[in-house]
């Protein structure tokens, strides 16, 4: 006979293992944690800034004797870029390349090519010999160079000339303008996140040899004035192993692009003139623009490295700034970034640039001389002056350990870039760099000339 069950009988449901499925979970969640760790970790193991020889320096006197010999500009031209040169901050140790000290000017594409080669073959030679790596365990390459885009690629040139492996990843990036330098340093962060025990390296420069712009308008006349000849080869990793050997750790990189804003998007513009001659304007609105975009930057950057101190009083800025009468201007409150950064690499843009974001900063003249020396000694090598900057202060042997160095760029579309650096060894201010030869010399007392 079957056995009846009670109705009122209670049947306990079979416990859940909660503890069994945490104790499970646990050992995972600290995989996926170190996972994340490991690719968020980029390494600086070390970079190379090109040093030009001494017989391609150009003093003011000779730039503009160049031009009055050349006779490609009008009177006026010449008169205008006399005084811009003399105002741009720029020294008689700055250099063009070969092709710009012919008589006229080659501008071919076989000029552009040997400056090019010049420049990232040296670089890229010395940095891979002082480290020692073999261009075989090269993982990924990234170029960037605004206005010369050859066919094949400058990667390819790379690969070609050291023979680096077939399955390299290969990019090379143009148009991007003076900035294009930190966005190569964040495309290569990108590739290095997704790809485990790598090495990348980046080279940011700008080919001048075609760029001279020979016609009568003013704002694209500046750029004649203002660029010279430079570059920079630069190692990242994301290897364990290469953290004992690398120089700094890469803590944050915010990108801003105001590109959408006309004003912004024309404030750096390569165009042709009225008769038909090709060169880059840049707009009376560029010092305004840049500050906008600084603005906008700093917006996403500042509650990442700034104190709560300093968070809290710009907050109480905004708020009072909102309330404020309006018939009294109250000025905001500009946090102190020197409690968040110990150097400060602004793009050597120019004076202007340079004089802009140390008022709007409130930065002191010593926060801005790595700029402004890298200005008087090389011009405006365009996306790798950053570099130069931080060379600079290796070579005075300021940079310490734990030291935070803010690189800030400007480019054209219009872009303003940070990069946050965190030295992560104890540098040698005697190993040779671009600076070794003349550091001893700097800073040097950088006369103003007042307007006429």
């Amino acid at each position: 006979m079957a056995e009846i069950t009670n109705s009122n009988t209670i049947i306990n449901p079979i416990p859940f293992p909660y503890s069994q499925l945490l104790a499970a979970m646990v050992p995972l969640l600290l995989l996926l944690c170190l996972l994340y760790s490991k690719s968020r970790r980029v390494y600086l193991v070390d970079f190379s800034c090109y040093l030009p020889p001494a017989h391609l320096r150009v003093s003011t006197a000779n730039f503009i004797e160049h031009f009055e010999i050349c006779g490609d500009h009008e009177r006026e031209a010449i008169d205008f870029q006399t005084k811009m040169t003399k105002k741009s901050g720029i020294g008689c140790e700055a250099c063009l390349p070969l092709s710009m000290h012919q008589i006229p000017p080659d501008k071919s594409l076989r000029s552009t090519q040997e400056e090019t080669e010049a420049i990232i073959f040296t670089v890229v030679k010395d940095l891979l010999s002082k480290q020692r790596v073999n261009p075989k365990n090269i993982d990924i390459v990234v170029t960037n160079c605004s206005i010369f885009c050859p066919t094949p690629s400058i990667g390819a040139m790379i690969i070609n000339r050291f023979g680096f492996r077939s399955n390299v990843k290969s990019i090379s990036l143009s148009g991007m303008g003076c900035s294009a330098g930190l966005v190569a340093i964040s495309l290569a962060k990108d590739l290095l996140c997704v790809r485990g025990n790598s090495l990348a390296l980046v080279l940011s420069m700008e080919s001048v040899t075609p760029n001279g712009y020979s016609g009568r308008i003013k704002s694209m006349l500046l750029p004649n004035t203002l660029f010279r000849m430079g570059g920079v080869a630069i190692l990242l990793s994301n290897k364990k192993q290469d953290k004992v050997k690398s120089k700094y750790k890469l803590r944050y990189l915010i990108r801003t692009h105001m590109g959408s804003d006309d004003q912004s998007y024309e404030s750096v513009f390569q165009q042709t003139d009225d008769t038909g001659k090709v060169g880059v304007s840049l707009s009376r609105s560029l010092i305004n623009v840049a500050a906008n975009t600084l603005k906008t930057n700093l917006t996403e950057l500042g509650p990442s490295v700034l104190p709560l101190s300093e968070q809290l009083m710009y907050a109480w800025s905004m708020m009072n700034g909102k309330t404020w009468n309006t018939t009294r201007k109250k000025e905001m409150y500009v946090p102190n970034f020197k409690k968040a950064f110990e150097h400060f690499c602004i793009h050597a843009g120019g004076r202007a640039v340079i004089d802009a974001v140390e008022e709007r900063l409130k930065l002191s003249k010593e926060d801005a001389e790595a700029s402004r020396m890298t200005l008087h000694r090389f011009g405006n090598t365009s996306s790798s002056s950053v570099w130069y900057e931080l060379s600079y202060l290796e070579a005075k042997g300021r940079v310490r350990k734990g030291d935070r160095v803010w690189q800030i760029a400007f480019g054209s579309g219009f872009k303003c870039n940070s990069a946050v650096w965190e030295c992560i060894s104890d540098l040698d201010p005697k190993t040779r760099n671009a600076w070794s030869d003349s550091i001893h010399l700097y800073p040097v007392q950088i006369q103003d000339v007042a307007d006429h």
